[in-house]
């Protein structure tokens, strides 16, 4: 080991410079060349996003937006799972169902869950509806299950007609989580339909390469399969099936079609999936291995998040969406930003709380590891003076008012005028970005973003509380452009977050 200390003169110096110098794409790397693919989010459409699998999209796009400052060229997909007898029943629900049977249904639901609140007005809400007479019809009248059989049957033969049906259907549920993405602040770069790999021959391509692999068997009803013991896969999941017994491709083959297509578009492949497709992922990885490629993606699990007991909690088995999180968390803003801002408007309180109750979700799921459980809870998330959101905004805000009151200033990194204790260490963590972006970014630790912001948050505070900064006369302008430059870093970390960064609360 090699032990070195940094002059803090010479530090102080060269940071300072540096993020004057290049503003909000400090820390930011050179183009790489890299082309980086982060598929997220990717729900079936057949119903809202549930507030378990909140962190997919939140991790997704935060590690896209790591990784661009890391500086490759990131695409953000979405796949869409447009095939599936689910996305089929909710299509002949809503070719089908008539207005009365959805109306009754809404009502049935209500009682059932003992709430008396109508359907929310989005489309993904409102289809569900649909989904549950189709289902209920499908169980009850044997003519309805013989018609969703055949829809299914039609569109693994490539029935244009049918497959243009159900798109239409994944679209209109489409439109409604894209809103619900939207509201946390989350858009995707393309959408890439499954349905695409059944009508373009590509996954029939994978069957006949993969029956010719020395791998390939089949059972004894037909279905097609590949074995995985010699890669590792044991006990009863070494056979990778890909065909069903009556010839019909599955997800899994079709999946297989979606890797290949990704790895001509992109060098890098980042799939971020739940702790439930562990298996699905090694089975992948090891069947595109037998295909040849020399190139995998990589996976990157989470653990689901869970409510404790309460209103968000499932009441009586009913699932809590990620809307469901994010109104409440609007309103519970909107409560403490009532309680300390009496001064503003009603529209400028709400405009707050979006912000704040957004960055707060954000902030809470992604400062996890992903790979640890998660519970939800309303006191840690809102939490003005802990390790949030809000603490981050707060800070923010606090150094936007500073710069506000001091008008204008010649900026000054002159070290000899900051000696100070605090000054030097909010320097030191100033200085660290660019190694945390990378590491957050390039080794997919996207936790370490919200640990970085609020020590740099921190930091500030501690130099705020024990600094005259505007009364100082000699040094005013060099503590003034720490205080410009601890803000431009924080701004870009709330973005760096899926957060805004309010110039007041």
């Amino acid at each position: 080991f090699l032990n070195f200390v940094v002059d803090p003169a010479a530090l102080t110096r060269a940071t300072l410079d540096d993020i004057c110098s290049k503003g909000s794409s400090y820390g930011h790397m050179p183009p790489s060349g890299i082309r980086v693919n982060v598929e997220h989010t990717s729900t079936n459409p057949t119903g809202p996003i549930h507030v378990g699998r909140a962190r997919n999209p939140i991790i997704g796009d935060t590690l896209a937006r790591c990784l661009k400052r890391c500086g490759h060229e990131v695409t953000t997909e979405y796949y869409v799972n447009d095939v599936g007898k689910q996305v089929v029943v909710l299509t002949w629900g809503v070719e089908n169902a008539t207005p009365e049977e959805v109306a009754a249904e809404v009502e049935e639901h209500a009682r059932t869950i003992g709430r008396n609140e109508k359907e929310r007005d989005k489309t993904d809400h409102r289809l569900v509806a649909n989904y549950r007479v189709a289902n209920k019809k499908m169980e009850a009248e044997p003519a309805v299950k013989d018609e969703i059989s055949s829809m299914l049957r039609g569109f693994e033969a490539g029935d244009r007609t049918v497959i243009d049906t159900v798109r239409h259907t994944a679209e209109i549920m489409l439109d409604g989580l894209r809103e619900t993405l939207s509201a946390i602040n989350v858009e995707l770069d393309r959408y890439t339909w499954e349905s695409g790999y059944i009508a373009d021959g590509s996954a029939r391509d994978v069957v006949e390469r993969l029956k010719k692999t020395k791998y390939a068997g089949t059972t004894e009803d037909g279905a097609c399969f590949v074995e995985l013991k010699e890669f590792g896969v044991q006990g009863k999941n070494t056979k990778f099936t890909f065909t069903r017994s009556d010839g019909t491709t599955l997800y899994t083959t079709r999946d297989l079609a979606y890797h290949l297509d990704k790895f001509t578009r992109a060098d890098r492949l980042i799939d971020v999936l739940g702790e439930d497709q562990k298996l699905g992922s090694k089975q992948l990885c090891c069947a595109l291995e037998i295909l040849g490629c020399d190139r995998m993606p990589e996976p990157l699990f989470y653990a689901f998040v869970s409510l404790p007991e309460g209103k968000m909690s499932t009441r009586k088995g009913v699932v809590v969406y990620l809307d469901d999180l994010i109104d409440e968390a609007v309103a519970r803003a909107y409560a403490e930003i009532s309680k300390r801002r009496s001064d503003i408007s009603e529209e400028r309180k709400m405009e707050i709380a979006r912000i704040i109750g957004i960055g707060a979700i954000r902030y809470n799921i992604v400062r996890v590891q992903p790979e640890k459980q998660l519970v939800f809870k309303w006191e840690d998330a809102l939490n003005f003076d802990g390790n949030s959101g809000p603490y981050l905004q707060y800070v923010h805000a606090r150094a936007c008012s500073m710069l506000r009151r001091a008008g204008d200033f010649e900026r000054d990194t002159d070290p000899s005028k900051l000696t100070d204790e605090y000054e030097i260490k909010l320097v030191k963590v100033l200085s660290r970005y660019e190694s945390v972006l990378k590491a957050a970014g390039n080794d997919k630790k996207v936790h370490l973003m919200p640990a970085y912001g609020h020590d740099l948050a921190s930091a500030f505070n501690q130099f705020y509380a024990g600094e005259s900064i505007l009364n100082a006369k000699e040094s005013r302008n060099a503590k003034l452009t720490l205080v410009e430059c601890a803000k431009t870093v924080l701004a870009d970390v709330l973005d760096c977050l899926g957060m805004g960064a309010p110039e007041e609360m």
